[in-house]
């Protein structure tokens, strides 16, 4: 942490102690660090690397923003780095670097929502019955796209799960999302038998589970299953049960947040269950299913 005294403190200094406070005290995940560093990145080139924080008026934040529209940066990217930007500078009046915050006077970018594609029930079965469970690849790849499907998880989540994490006897998944935070989602019969069988071709195969194992394993045992591996595996069931265009593995996270909306789960519980942080996340997905009740009206209604 730079000190408070009178020696001036340059902007790349205090961007690097705000990154170790986010990882630190917020335990924000390496991806999301990554983001923040190339965010507030664009603004040490913008202004300088050596300037003072107080320094930095609203208008060369201001000019920053219109130099990412004349790039052709995307909204959403532009909003995105707005959103670093007010992090950091509430970061340094709370740490006395700054009296004013520069960055509160910027509009944020109207960004158009758009709503995510998701697989019907019927693609959804198709998907999940394209792996050969005959054999120990295929269990372990039916076994990862029932649980991800049946539990809404992240590819990550999914990816990190230890073997302890599953409680097979009442049917729950501990989850460790965003922030470190964690989670109990449910999980249904058809997927966690396929978990069980999966779980006994390790034993057959006489592998060692310790509680504190990684629960999903590469094929030839060489250590966790990555979120590149499980993103090349999908796109290649897709193919194989022909799903156009190819869904990409978050899909499912989609469709089963959907699917429950749907089936007639309230929000409150699907935002539980995702680990939104935010209701307005999940309300995406009650746009989705008005789409469906507005196609049923418009068949259905004499009158439509």
């Amino acid at each position: 942490m730079p000190l408070r005294s009178g020696t001036p403190v340059g902007l790349e200094v205090w961007i690097d102690a705000y990154l170790d406070h986010l990882r630190v005290e917020r335990c924000l995940a390496a991806n999301t660090l990554e983001a923040y560093a190339r965010d507030l990145g664009a603004l040490t080139a913008h202004v300088g690397a050596d300037v003072e924080p107080s320094s930095i008026h609203p208008d060369a934040l201001a000019s920053l923003m219109v130099e990412n529209t004349r790039q052709g940066l995307a909204p959403r990217s532009s909003a995105r780095q707005l959103s670093a930007l007010r992090g950091f500078f509430r970061f340094l009046v709370r740490e006395r670097a700054i009296a004013h915050d520069p960055s509160t006077i910027l509009m944020r970018p109207r960004i158009v929502r758009k709503l995510p594609r998701v697989l019907s029930f019927d693609e959804v079965e198709r998907l999940l019955a394209a792996p050969d469970e005959t054999t120990e690849r295929g269990r372990l790849h039916s076994a990862m796209l029932n649980l991800m499907y049946a539990s809404g998880l992240r590819v990550a989540e999914l990816c990190s799960l230890r073997v302890s994490d599953i409680d097979l006897q009442r049917g729950l998944v501990a989850v460790r999302g965003k922030g470190g935070k964690r989670r109990l989602v449910p999980v249904g019969e058809v997927a966690l038998n396929c978990v069980v069988r999966y779980l006994q071709m390790k034993k057959v195969r006489r592998v060692r589970l310790p509680k504190e194992t990684t629960l999903f394993v590469s094929p030839r045992g060489s250590g966790r299953f990555t979120r590149e591996g499980f993103w090349k595996m999908v796109r290649r069931y897709a193919v194989s049960a022909g799903l156009f265009p190819l869904p990409s593995p978050h899909k499912l996270r989609h469709s089963f947040a959907t699917h429950l909306l749907r089936g007639g789960a309230d929000l409150r519980s699907v935002q539980a269950m995702l680990g939104h942080a935010d209701l307005g996340t999940t309300e995406i997905y009650t746009h989705l299913c008005a789409d469906d009740v507005r196609a049923a009206h418009t068949k259905s209604h004499p009158r439509a």
